[in-house]
């Protein structure tokens, strides 16, 4: 398909990243895309027309991701771990739409994430390794689970240097404390006080044993006691 001839539905679209990590804005006015995904840099959207197919569109001053992500989907070529690539634009990239439920999501809703998806995932980085990336930027809000496997849907930071050690902290702790929590619904400021705590901690100082012994005690905690925690973490 020529991606030209929807350019200018997209065109409709405004993507507007901000600072310290937050979430990108979208101000939608092209009905023939559905958004089903925001991160820090881009939006996604699903065609309506065909749903098999997915928008990732960048915000003005993000452009330049397009080809560094281009990139990336190039080098992984066809993988059952990854979307599948299609093509680009100006500002977006044309992916295939996976079906899923984020892992962030299976925490929020109780529901029960496999062993199966720790075994993909480190399946995943490894063929990404042999492909000459760096799997990076590993998270709850990037891995998908569909019929009991996973697959990851965003592959931005796999030409940056070096480990943020994210999806090392997140195997650790399901193997050692997910049998506390699976099942339960977790409060949606549970997720959010990790994020940003872990946003907030030296890199390279991140204990994840001493990090759950804080998150237990939160729990004790509830109405305005839960304010005063955090303001103590901080």
């Amino acid at each position: 398909m020529n991606w030209s001839i929807l350019e200018k539905e997209l065109n409709k679209i405004k993507v507007t990243s901000h600072r310290d990590n937050e979430l990108v804005t979208v101000t939608k006015n092209a009905d023939a895309f559905e958004c089903v995904g925001v991160g820090t840099d881009a939006a996604v959207f699903r065609y309506i027309e065909n749903p098999d197919l997915a928008f990732k569109v960048f915000s003005n001053d993000k452009m330049y991701k397009v080809e560094l992500e281009s990139g990336v989907y190039l080098k992984l070529s066809q993988s059952d771990y990854y979307p599948v690539y299609y093509g680009k634009g100006s500002n977006f990239l044309v992916i295939s739409y996976e079906e899923g439920v984020t892992l962030c999501d299976c925490l929020l809703k109780g529901i029960h994430i496999p062993q199966q998806v720790i075994q993909d995932v480190d399946n995943a980085r490894r063929y990404a390794l042999d492909k000459g990336l760096n799997p990076r930027d590993i998270h709850l809000k990037n891995i998908l689970l569909h019929e009991g496997r996973a697959k990851i849907v965003d592959v931005s930071e796999y030409l940056k240097p070096g480990n943020d050690n994210r999806w090392e902290y997140l195997k650790e702790g399901y193997q050692e404390h997910y049998h506390l929590i699976d099942g339960k619904a977790l409060p949606r400021w549970i997720l959010e006080t990790v994020r940003k705590w872990y946003n907030q901690t030296p890199s390279g100082s991140f204990k994840v044993h001493d990090f759950v012994k804080e998150l237990i005690l939160l729990f004790r905690f509830s109405g305005s006691n839960f304010h005063h925690a955090v303001a103590a973490r901080r």
